[in-house]
C-alpha cells in the first residue's frame, strides 16, 4: 500500500473512532447534547464535531431536535435489537449447560443505562420454574444481576444512579436504603457473587455473577424457588455459575476481537 493510501486509511479509522465516541457521549447524556457540549466533552474541535454529526444525521444515526440539540437516531434501534439477539444466541449454549448442571432457570442480562435488561434465558425443566421475559427491564437495586453489575461501579456512581431511579420495594425484603445497598455491594465484591433473596419476587432466590471481559456490562444468573435454591444450594451453584461466566466472557470478547 502506498504512503497516501496508508494515510487515507488512518484518517478513515480515526473518523470512525470519533463518530463512535460521539454516539457514546450522546448515549451517556440520555441522547441530548448541543454541539458545543459534544466538543467540550470529547475534546474535539467544533468544526470536526459539526462535520461528523452532519454525516451521522444524514445516515439516521443521530437526529437534530427542535431545540437544535442532538439526540440518538432511529437507525440505532435496529442495531441494538440485532446485537441483543446475537448476544442471546451466543449465550444460549452456556445457559443451557447451566440448566443441565443445576436444574434451574439460567439468564443473561446487561446494564442498559440505569436499568438491567434480560437478553437471553434457558428455562428450567421443573414444572415450577422462574420465567423472565427476554427484553424485560428491571431495577438494579433489587435484582441479582443488577447488584452484580453495579458492584463494578464506584460509590459516587451508585449513589447518583439510585438518586435517579429511586429504590422502590417490590417485596418487604427489598433493600431501600442506599447505605445498606453499598454495604451489600462491598460484600458482593468480596465474595464474587450477588444474591436476590426474595427482593424482587417473594419466594424466589437468584444467584448472579458479572461476566468478566464482556464488551458491555453483562451478568449471568440462576434463579428458582427458595425451596430448591436453598443457601446450601447457593454454595453449589456459585462455582458452576462463575465458570460459565468466565467461558462466556472469553467467547464474547473473542467474537468482538474477530
Amino acid at each position: 500500500m502506498s504512503s497516501a493510501g496508508r494515510i487515507e486509511r488512518s484518517a478513515g479509522v480515526q473518523s470512525l473512532d470519533r463518530a463512535f465516541g460521539l454516539l457514546e457521549l450522546l448515549a451517556e447524556a440520555d441522547g441530548d447534547l448541543a454541539l458545543s457540549e459534544l466538543a467540550a466533552r470529547s475534546g474535539l474541535p467544533l468544526p470536526t464535531i459539526h462535520r461528523i454529526v452532519r454525516t451521522l444525521v444524514a445516515s439516521g444515526y443521530v437526529r437534530q431536535l427542535p431545540s437544535r440539540r442532538y439526540g440518538l437516531g432511529p437507525r440505532l434501534i435496529g442495531l441494538g435489537d440485532a446485537a441483543s439477539r446475537l448476544l442471546g444466541s451466543w449465550a444460549q449454549p452456556q445457559l443451557a449447560a447451566l440448566v443441565d448442571a443445576l436444574g434451574e432457570t439460567a439468564n443473561m442480562a446487561m446494564l442498559d443505562g440505569d436499568v438491567v435488561v434480560y437478553v437471553a434465558q434457558a428455562p428450567s425443566r421443573h414444572s415450577m420454574r422462574m420465567f423472565t421475559e427476554v427484553g424485560r427491564r428491571v431495577p438494579v437495586h433489587c435484582t441479582g444481576v443488577g447488584k452484580a453489575l453495579i458492584a463494578g461501579l464506584g460509590e459516587s456512581e451508585v449513589r447518583a444512579l439510585l438518586a435517579r431511579t429511586g429504590m422502590a420495594a417490590p417485596t418487604p425484603h427489598t433493600i431501600t436504603d442506599p447505605d445498606a445497598l453499598l454495604q451489600e455491594l462491598d460484600r458482593i465484591r468480596r465474595q464474587g457473587f450477588a444474591v436476590d433473596d426474595a427482593e424482587q419476587e417473594l419466594g424466589v432466590r437468584c444467584v448472579a455473577v458479572a461476566v468478566p471481559g464482556s464488551p458491555s456490562p453483562t451478568a449471568v444468573s440462576v434463579s428458582g424457588p427458595e425451596t430448591r435454591v436453598t443457601w446450601a444450594a447457593v454454595e453449589q451453584i456459585t462455582p458452576v455459575l462463575r465458570a460459565a461466566a468466565v467461558a462466556l466472557g472469553a467467547e464474547l470478547s473473542g467474537r468482538v476481537a474477530r
